[in-house]
This record gives structure tokens, sequence and C-alpha cells, in this order.
């Protein structure tokens, strides 16, 4: 088992048993005091139970090798489970907004919160800070992207929460309890919010699109330092999970031997290895200077469109 998958499996289980104990908390809590902000803010973490589940069951996906059927590996199991995760968080928030808009019209809120609310609201903040950090640590110790993208989720958490706190306690300052279903409704937006940001960046990966032309500048920059390559270009890049695929022209002196022509490619991969971090495959073509025409293939980048 590498570390990477290890490290799924290690953060999935920490952040299962600490978004299950406090979503119970927050749920059976927003449900006794009647509170709709609380209840939304369970909800929340509800979703991010679902994360832990996932996260552990994709760690076993993504650990088998490559196949006849799955030449480029398990990898997209995690892009695919993350699409799927976007539509739930945002069915979620929706449910929260159509509730929290229905009170708020039909001016609905019995009573001011309870203790109880605020007090399972502070608990829920630092719950999720040492939640955040561990799957920081985690993550950056073996460079998994969706540990870390977790660790973020759960800092946006936070926010969340704390926006619940400030709402109940408004609510009870100024013995405004309208204040309740009104901070309901925005914690809804912002979980629909992260649910479009989830899609639109899963849908992009899944269409082997990028929107990080660094990873493109990393590269062109790296093949400068190769002696003999010249003019590299119909460079394509895609994420497969955490790991990159790069497909890329390089131009080479047409006298050349093949086995020269052979070796200098396999400078040009090693190069690259050694610049830009989790890389999946390399595919190098190599071509006679200057004769770089290419009426049939499809599109690809040169240096000229990252600059």
């Amino acid at each position: 088992m590498d570390d990477r998958v290890r490290a799924l499996k290690q953060a999935g289980w920490i952040a299962l048993a600490g978004n299950l104990v406090l979503g119970i908390l927050k749920l059976a809590v927003g449900i006794r005091t009647g509170s709709l902000a609380v209840i939304g803010d369970g909800m929340d973490t509800s979703t991010d139970v679902v994360i832990a589940v996932m996260t552990l069951v994709i760690s076993a996906v993504v650990a088998l090798p490559s196949d006849a059927n799955h030449p480029w590996g398990h990898g997209r199991a995690e892009t695919t489970a993350t699409l799927l995760l976007a539509c739930i968080i945002f069915f979620a928030g929706g449910q929260l907004a159509l509730q929290s808009a229905g009170a708020l019209l039909r001016q609905e809120a019995a009573h001011e919160p309870e203790t109880l609310a605020l007090g399972v609201t502070v608990l829920s903040i630092a719950g999720k800070l040492l939640l955040s950090f561990s799957q920081y640590r985690i993550g950056k110790k073996a460079g998994s992207a969706i540990v870390l993208a977790n660790a973020q989720n759960m800092r946006n958490d936070v926010i969340v929460s704390a926006s619940v706190l400030l709402g109940l306690g408004l609510s009870r300052l100024f013995r405004l309890p309208i204040l309740d279903p009104l901070a309901a409704f925005l914690v809804s937006l912002w979980i629909i919010k992260n649910a479009v940001s989830i899609f639109i960046e899963t849908n992009r990966e899944l269409m082997d699109g990028s929107a990080d032309k660094e990873v493109y500048k990393t590269l062109f920059d790296t093949l400068k330092t190769v002696p003999g390559v010249s003019n590299p270009h119909r460079a394509r890049i895609r994420k497969i999970a955490s790991r990159w695929d790069i497909d890329l022209d390089i131009e080479v002196d047409g006298n050349l031997t093949v086995q020269e022509a052979h070796t200098l490619a396999g400078q040009v991969e090693q190069a690259i290895h050694r610049a830009i971090p989790n890389i999946y495959d390399i595919m190098v073509h190599v071509e006679p200077a200057g004769q770089a025409a290419h009426r049939t293939e499809q599109y690809g980048l040169s240096e000229a469109d990252v600059t």
C-alpha cells in the first residue's frame, strides 16, 4: 500500500469519526431547540460524513492497478465520486434554502435560541478546527490532493459555524428570533456555492481540461534545460485524480539515430519527473527539426499559449 492510499484511509477514518459525532450533536440540538441555523450547520456536517465514507471507498478503488479495461488506472473513480458528492451537497443546500426562506416569508420564529444551541455551535467550531488541522497535516505529508481539499472544506465549515454562532448570538442579544432562519438561509447559500464550485472543477477534470497554466509553464521551462531539444509543442496535460498525464512533441536534429533520439526523449521524461510531482505517465513524440506540421492531429499548447 503506497503512502497516498494509506493517507486516504487514515484521513477518511478521522474525518468520519469526528464529523459523525459533530453532525449527530448539531442535528439533535437543532431539532430539540428548533434552530434552523443549527440544523443547517448539522446538514453541512452530514455531507462531510458522506465525504469521509466516500474517501474510504475511493481509497480502495484507486489502489487497484491498471488493467486491460482501465489502462489509465482507476484514479478517475475519485473524480466521479466527487461529482456525485457535489450533487448531494447542492441538494442539501437547496432543501435548507427552501425551508429557511419559507420560515422567513411566514415570519416563523417562535422563540429565541437556547443556550444549548449556542454551546453546540461553539463545540462545532473547536472540533472543525482540530479536524482541519489533522487533515492538512496528513494531506501535506502524503501529497494527497483530496485530503488537502477536505482540509480546506473543513476550514470553510468553521466559517459556516461561526456565521451560525453570530446569527444565534445576535438573535438572543437583540431578541430577534427571525435572525435564526436568516442565518440558516445564508448558510444554505454557502453550501450551494461550495457545491457549484466542486461541480465546475470536477467537470473540468472529467473533460480533460485544466485551468492551471502554471503546470504548462513549468513544463516548457523544464524543456529549455535539456540540450538538443527545441520547439516543444502540442503539449496536452490532463489530471487523473491527483496525478498528471502529459503528452507533448519535441523537435531534435534530424540526423540523430533512432537510438540517440530515444535517449534524448528519455532525458526529457526524467527532467519533467524532477520538475513536476505526481506524474502518472509521459508520452514524448520526437520529430525532425523544422517538420512540426500537424494538419490532422488535434489541438495542443505551445509556450506562446501560456506566456
